[in-house]
């Protein structure tokens, strides 16, 4: 492994006169893909685990959303045609001797998924599930089963990043859309839909959010209903972020609208995938939650990748933690940011290259830090059983 601890070159976002920030929401058709993803890749672990004390070889990030058409109305409205899922990845369906029911496995994943976290979505009737998950190959199978005699071994060259701590403005948008999208919202006012996306602009110490709040038409009687949901929308944003942060705050709802044609975002499900959009895994959030441009960022999608070997998913996840711990438990530590880099069929602990950027506090020396950082690193690159552990519990998100 060759590690490389450096001070920062670049000025933190939380500090530039211009940052943006984007988060896609649960009921967003992209968020559902990724949500979907990893919920199969955990029920395949869990069953593989079950029936043979091991996690198989699996790869189930490949879903595609493709939407419905529906006749959104208030008051009511119906769908006329489901949306599409198409299920596709690679995975064990058969060892030692037994079939394994991949495609039973991932379709009760997908529907328990979205029975409870898109209530107004009728599974059964709005829903069509095709699931396309085939055997991986035999070289990459290889590799995964090597990797279970000793370490296990990087299925991928790739990498992963990670960064700490969040910015006011990235603290601000995912407080945003998970308090629009919480249970307590969704009780106090259900024609808040689950499809919200959230976009933050800071200019200077002012911030505008753009949000984009997928309304239930049966919750709302008329326009003007409508019009009050948009109100409480804004409201409750607002209140959450002022919640995070004194700078003036200002948020628009369903900018497009246009009130006097009756065009608004108006669902029967609350989410525009019954429609209006189509959603794939990766294209959304990376696994800080969010969409950062002014951050380093990878493309790999995390979800539904497994959790033993795939580094496209273990890689982004251990680079946050390293970053999270640098700056709450290394003295002096204000900021940082680390890349990983893996080589396919090497250990997964023993990456190519460790690249930790940090921003010290006035006076604060790199050498100092140096020793500490290196402790540390060595340290989290030990804990990828521990992190799988966490991803199967549920308490780790990586959309």
């Amino acid at each position: 492994m060759d590690l490389i601890i450096h001070t920062a070159g670049s000025a933190s976002p939380g500090t530039l006169d211009v940052e943006v920030v984007e988060r896609k929401g649960l009921g967003h058709p992209d968020t559902i893909c990724d949500a979907l993803a990893e919920c199969i890749s955990v029920q395949l672990c869990r069953y593989y685990l079950e029936r043979f004390g091991t996690i198989l070889h699996h790869n189930v990030d490949k879903i595609l959303l493709c939407g419905g058409s529906a006749r959104a109305a208030f008051g009511g409205g119906e769908v006329l045609e489901p949306l599409e899922l198409y299920l596709a990845g690679r995975a064990t369906s058969e060892h030692q001797g037994e079939r394994i029911p991949v495609a039973e496995l991932a379709t009760e994943a997908c529907r328990t998924w979205l029975r409870s976290h898109l209530p107004a979505l009728d599974v059964d009737r709005h829903v069509k599930i095709i699931s396309r998950i085939r055997p991986g190959s035999g070289d990459l199978i290889r590799i995964y089963t090597k990797g279970h005699e000793r370490t296990p071994l990087s299925n991928d060259t790739s990498c992963g990043v990670g960064f700490a701590p969040v910015t006011p403005l990235e603290s601000v948008v995912l407080a945003v859309e998970h308090t629009l999208n919480s249970t307590e919202t969704k009780r106090a006012h259900p024609a808040i839909g689950h499809d919200i996306k959230v976009m933050g602009v800071r200019r200077g110490s002012r911030i505008s959010l753009t949000i984009a709040c997928a309304m239930v038409g049966r919750h709302l009687g008329n326009i003007e209903d409508y019009i009050e949901a948009k109100v409480v929308a804004r409201q409750v944003a607002l209140t959450a972020a002022h919640e995070l942060t004194t700078m003036e705050v200002d948020a628009v709802v369903n900018a497009a609208d246009d009130l006097a044609q009756g065009a608004v975002f108006l669902t029967v499900t609350g989410t525009s995938a019954e429609a209006g959009d189509d959603g794939e895994v990766g294209r959304g959030n990376r696994t800080s939650g969010l969409i950062t441009p002014y951050r380093p960022m990878t493309l790999e999608a995390a979800a539904g990748k497994n959790p033993v070997s795939h580094v496209g998913k273990l890689y982004n996840l251990a680079a946050a933690a390293i970053a999270a711990k640098a700056t709450n438990e290394i003295s002096g530590v204000r900021e940082a940011a680390c890349v990983l880099v893996s080589r396919i069929g090497h250990a997964i602990n023993d990456p190519q290259i460790v690249d930790v950027a940090v921003r010290l506090e006035a006076g604060q020396d790199i050498k100092s830090t140096a020793g500490p950082l290196r402790a540390l690193v060595d340290r989290e690159l030990q804990c990828f059983p521990a992190l799988q552990s966490e991803i199967l519990n549920g308490r780790v998100i990586v959309f």
